[in-house]
């Protein structure tokens, strides 16, 4: 399970504060902390925390690797901010995100596939979110179809079915489930699969315990990586026994500890 670390976010209020006054230590923190806790990759987000979103994210991406060496996932709102923050990662970094309307399509592909970039692709097109699981294959299909167009191998190709609040829309739940299961027969071998986890739980009371049990549940249908907080530790034992229990790890007693090392 390739686990993308998610706190480097201006939405978060110690970040966008960090960001806004240029305070290294809060940011190179949090590198350090994810990466110690299980990260494989760290999204960085400016969010709202600055008028100049590109400036500040090249100086995010500088800090952030000046603490670790993993590869960044840049992510925004804002396409002027893309290109500078990709050429100055030292690492083939990721791109967070695309979605499968084809204005985007043409804006990211090519910045990928200059970079060496991975790419996540939200099955999202000009008509929204699809509300079937039919409909979300089809557009991760046209996604498949132009990546390689554009010389993006499959295995840089990250395909989002869309996470959706429980509380608003419960049914989306299980034709996420079901679009994970097809997504996996696209191609041989097929597109990594991620979803962003919180967004299950948005606005729930339960938050932390529909994170996990959905966690959970989307690994069993074939998840490969994930968008989450890897400092709740609940949540990541939670992941590593479902790694365990589809005999994705050896098992031993001290299996918990043995993953982190």
């Amino acid at each position: 399970m390739l686990i993308i670390g998610e706190r480097i976010n201006g939405m978060f209020k110690n970040v966008r504060a960090a960001i806004a006054e240029e305070n290294k230590e809060v940011i190179v923190d949090l590198a350090h902390r994810q990466v110690a806790a299980g990260a494989h990759v760290l999204d960085v987000n400016v969010g709202p925390a600055s008028d100049e979103p590109a400036q500040a994210m090249v100086w995010l991406v500088e800090t952030v690797q000046e603490a670790v060496d993993v590869p960044l996932a840049i992510d925004s709102a804002k396409l002027d901010v893309f290109e500078p923050a990709l050429a100055r990662c030292k690492v083939p970094p990721f791109i967070n995100s695309t979605t499968g309307a084809q204005d985007k399509l043409d804006f990211f592909l090519p910045l990928a596939q200059k970079y060496d970039a991975s790419i996540i692709a939200l099955t999202i097109d000009e008509q929204g979110v699809p509300s079937t699981t039919e409909g979300r294959s089809e557009i991760a299909m046209r996604i498949l179809v132009a990546a390689m167009e554009h010389g993006v191998p499959v295995e840089h190709l990250y395909i989002d079915p869309i996470t959706l609040p429980v509380k608003a829309v419960q049914d989306q739940c299980p034709r996420l489930l079901q679009a994970l299961g097809q997504f996996r027969q696209l191609s041989d071998p097929p597109p990594h699969t991620v979803i962003g986890l919180s967004n299950v739980s948005q606005r729930a009371q339960e938050k932390h315990l529909l994170d996990r049990i959905f966690l959970v549940m989307c690994m069993a249908h074939g998840l490969d990586s994930v968008i989450l907080d890897p400092l709740d530790k609940e949540l990541m034992d939670s992941l590593i026994t479902a790694e365990l229990l589809l005999d994705k790890q050896l098992y031993c007693d001290a299996y918990l500890e043995a993953y982190r090392r």
